[in-house]
C-alpha cells in the first residue's frame, strides 16, 4: 500500500514559481511511475506530467511543456513538480498519483492506483 501526501501549494501572482512535493510511504514507491494531475472548478481532472520509476523518462501536457518540470528523489520517496511562469489558467487543485503499471508513462487518471489528497494552487493576474 502506498500513501501520497502533497504539499507546496499556495497563492502566487502570474509569472511566479512554485514547487510541489509529493511524499510517499511504502518501499515499493520507488519502483512505481508517478504523475501529476490537476482539477479546476467545474472541470475534469487533467494530466499535467508523468515520470517513470527511475526519473529517466518524463512526459508533459502541451499546456505546461517548457514551464513545468517533474522530477523524483527515490532516496526520499518524493516526487516534485517545479512550476515556473505560472499563469491564472494554472489555478487548480494539484494531485500526485502513482501507478503499479510498469514500462510506460500513463496519461489517464483511471490508470493510476494511488492518489494524494491534493494541494491548491491559485495564480492571480
Amino acid at each position: 500500500q502506498v500513501q501520497l501526501v502533497e504539499s507546496g501549494g499556495g497563492l502566487v501572482q502570474a509569472g511566479d514559481s512554485l514547487r510541489l512535493s509529493c511524499a510517499a510511504s511504502g518501499r515499493a514507491f520507488s519502483s512505481y511511475a508517478s504523475g501529476w494531475f490537476r482539477q479546476a472548478p467545474g472541470k475534469e481532472r487533467e494530466f499535467v506530467a508523468a515520470i517513470n520509476w527511475s526519473g529517466g523518462s518524463t512526459y508533459y501536457a502541451d499546456s505546461v511543456k517548457g514551464r513545468f518540470t517533474i522530477s523524483r528523489d527515490n532516496a526520499k520517496n518524493t516526487v516534485y513538480l517545479q512550476m515556473n511562469s505560472l499563469k491564472p489558467g494554472d489555478t487548480a487543485v494539484y494531485y500526485c498519483a502513482a501507478t503499479t503499471v510498469m514500462g510506460m508513462l500513463l496519461l489517464r487518471a483511471k490508470e493510476y492506483d494511488y492518489w494524494g489528497q491534493g494541494t491548491q494552487v491559485t495564480v492571480s493576474s
